[in-house]
């Protein structure tokens, strides 16, 4: 299965948003992906200090979720769409899951925030698997995928093929230019991420936004750890690879014996 995975800019706006999300679409389906992942938080933007995001009504979320859909089905291409949520009344930050039809599948929430969130979004407090075109997949939002590997082995353990990571970490005013994937001196992201691949062998596909100081890059990790691509840092665009579902076997987080630490 060809998987696509997003590197747009910060968005201007929702609209600007849902323009970046046509081109990327637009050009992983030019090389026959079934599915692409965009980072967390892109509708309508990851709030960062230095970053204003547009204030959205439930009823502006919900219209971009619907135009989200329409451009699933008419790029036949199955879409992981990080957003800002209303849910009973509780403010989340979810990513949904469309089918390549346009049909919503359900969202994943963020349940571990980091602790700079608290005061921006309620933690979710349920997990789930999606299937797309016969591929079990599971979702981890950025903080509790680099943090807490129990959110990669919970899917893992329940026959995840791959684990989509969208995420944000950088900035467009300050921070060091990085210029090798998994340099030692390079923030610990890509490090971390490498880590949830191979430790329950399995795929884990990282979103992350082109910034003018990114601190990980958008990449997609084999189940042996191996990085098999990833983004050009600062560089807005999308790259695809067609994966091997049947080498991610889970096993060592089937091997794993909670147990023997209760």
């Amino acid at each position: 299965m060809k998987i696509a995975v997003a590197s747009p800019p910060l968005p201007k706006s929702v609209d600007d948003g849902l323009f970046w999300i046509n081109k990327l679409v637009n050009d992983a389906a030019k090389e026959n992906a079934e599915i692409i992942c965009f980072p967390e938080s892109f509708i309508p933007g990851y709030p960062l200090e230095e970053y204003e995001v547009e204030q959205c009504s439930p009823e502006k979320l919900q219209q971009a979720l619907n135009r989200a859909s329409v451009i699933a089905a008419e790029h036949n291409m199955a879409i992981i769409l990080p957003m800002d949520w209303y849910d009973e009344g509780k403010f989340l930050n979810v990513a949904f899951v469309i089918s390549k039809t346009g049909e919503i599948l359900g969202y994943q929430s963020k349940n571990q925030l980091d602790p700079s969130e608290d005061n921006r979004w309620v933690p979710g407090t349920e997990r789930h698997i999606f299937e797309v075109n016969g591929l079990k997949l599971g979702i981890t939002i950025c903080h509790e995928g680099f943090r807490y590997p129990e959110s990669v082995r919970w899917a893992a353990l329940r026959n995840a093929k791959v684990v989509f990571h969208p995420h944000c970490t950088g900035s467009n005013v300050q921070g060091r230019k990085l210029t090798e994937w998994g340099d030692k001196n390079n923030p610990y992201y890509e490090k971390a991420i490498m880590m949830r691949a191979m430790e329950n062998m399995i795929y884990v596909a990282s979103s992350n936004y082109a910034m003018d100081y990114p601190e990980s890059a958008s990449s997609l990790i084999s189940p042996d750890g191996t990085c098999l691509a990833h983004a050009e840092y600062e560089k807005p665009g999308v790259f695809v690879y067609d994966i091997n579902p049947d080498l991610a076997t889970g096993l060592l987080a089937k091997r794993f014996k909670p147990a023997n630490y209760a």
